[in-house]
């Protein structure tokens, strides 16, 4: 009689196929498969410089948003927890090692004590203008990328400090908070948290960029069955020489044909324990790394994204588990994870706009450490070109006699008062 209750008001069916997508779900648990890690030099060249990349274009945005467009060094220092530099590398030193963008004088203190300056040459000053334009041309897109990494979290609320972690990555502006989010209060709100940390929150969910990379692309990588029961998978590439195992290799096919949860839904229903709730956590990063400029991130950058992505303890396993979706980079002292499908070899598939500016920084960059070898500019010291070649030798000893009293005072930190020195060198180089 209750069966008949159940065919009659199609109950039945809905409590069937419950329990078959519950049994389902169970028999797909977290299959304990390790895949080795495999080095890849073409990868590895991706991140090898972009550590004083980041640190010389961030130096540039600070001394360029100074009212004179000129900064003492010990201004400089409180900001170097921001560069991601060596902490045995004096900042002073760094700065030095490209003359062509950053020029140096010193003016004294009130005290009489020599404190050294910086401010940008003429062709650094003119691709900072570069720069600017570049981030008004591509408004729109940088935009959308904060607002879909904000459209990943549970809430639409990160703390600054983890924007602040992933803004080069995603190509942010400098003072994005000021040029970004209070010029958009229709989109974005600043928040105090629980922990009384200012957070970004999104005021807007846009259902058009609520679409993965993996679905835009689905219509041309993906069988047409497929799409149909929501079973998409993820480009698989290894490094050459790669050997996957058998039972690795079932395991592997088996977990592509299971179902795509999007990053953007939610996932709270999803038992943590399965393969299923693996491959939603594949896909949250595959997106992430999409929304970023050049698809790669250190892995540090994302820690912090745990509860806001509501993802289970020990999430970031999964770039050891997918070594064919994700390549860890170990270079520059750090973790560095890159999507694979984004590279052929070394080079990035799509370059976006802000890419190709970091380019020719980084361009001029190199140049100018070639000059300074060559004697093209006033030697600050042999110990720098060592350094530059990875020689540890003692400033004191390697210092030049002409600059050694220059160098006392490199990292000096004045509590005297300054007179403006930019005021005296106007004539040498481009103003704001």
């Amino acid at each position: 009689m209750l069966l008949w209750l159940f065919v009659r008001t199609g109950e039945f069916n809905l409590f069937f196929s419950c329990r078959q997508g519950f049994r389902y779900q169970q028999k797909c648990s977290l299959v304990n498969v390790k895949l080795k890690w495999v080095k890849d030099w073409e990868l590895d060249t991706v991140v090898s410089g972009e550590r004083d990349l980041k640190a010389v274009n961030f130096l540039i945005s600070l001394i360029a948003s100074a009212p004179q467009c000129c900064l003492p060094v010990y201004h400089l220092s409180r900001s170097r927890g921001q560069l991601g530099l060596p902490h045995d590398l004096k900042l002073s030193t760094f700065i030095r090692r490209y003359p062509n963008i950053f020029h140096e004088f010193y003016t004294p203190d009130s005290g009489g004590t020599p404190v050294p300056w910086f401010h940008l040459t003429p062709e650094a000053h003119g691709l900072h203008q570069e720069e600017l334009s570049v981030l008004q041309q591509n408004h729109t897109d940088v935009q959308n990328r904060l607002c879909k990494l904000l459209m990943l979290t549970s809430d639409r609320i990160l703390p600054v400090q983890t924007i602040d972690q992933l803004k080069w990555d995603l190509g942010l502006p400098y003072n994005y908070q000021e040029s970004l989010i209070l010029k958009s209060p229709e989109l974005f709100s600043l928040v105090r948290l629980h922990d009384d940390r200012t957070g970004v929150k999104l005021l807007f969910w846009d259902d058009h960029l609520a679409v993965s990379e993996l679905q835009k692309n689905a219509a041309l990588l993906q069988k047409e069955e497929d799409l149909k029961d929501g079973i998409l998978s993820f480009p698989i590439r290894f490094t050459r020489g790669f050997g996957l195992k058998k039972k690795c290799t079932r395991w592997l096919e088996e977990w592509q044909s299971l179902p795509y949860t999007s990053p953007y839904s939610n996932a709270s229903h999803l038992d943590p324990r399965t393969d299923i709730s693996e491959k939603r956590i594949v896909g949250v990063f595959h997106e992430l790394l999409h929304l970023t400029v050049k698809k790669k991130t250190e892995r540090k950058n994302v820690s912090n994204l745990r509860k806001p992505l509501s993802l289970p303890q020990k999430f970031t396993k999964v770039f050891e588990r997918h070594p064919g979706i994700f390549y860890i980079s170990k270079k520059s002292d750090t973790q560095t994870v890159i999507l694979r499908e984004a590279f052929e070899g070394k080079r990035l598939l799509y370059e976006h706009p802000i890419v190709q500016f970091r380019e020719k920084l980084a361009s001029m960059m190199r140049k100018g450490l070639l000059d300074r070898s060559r004697g093209n500019y006033k030697s600050s010291g042999t110990g720098d070109l060592a350094e530059d070649a990875g020689v540890a030798i003692s400033d004191d000893q390697q210092t030049s006699d002409q600059e050694t009293d220059a160098f006392m005072f490199s990292d000096y930190d004045s509590d005297g008062t300054l007179d403006d020195p930019c005021q005296k060198t106007k004539g040498k180089s481009s103003r704001c």
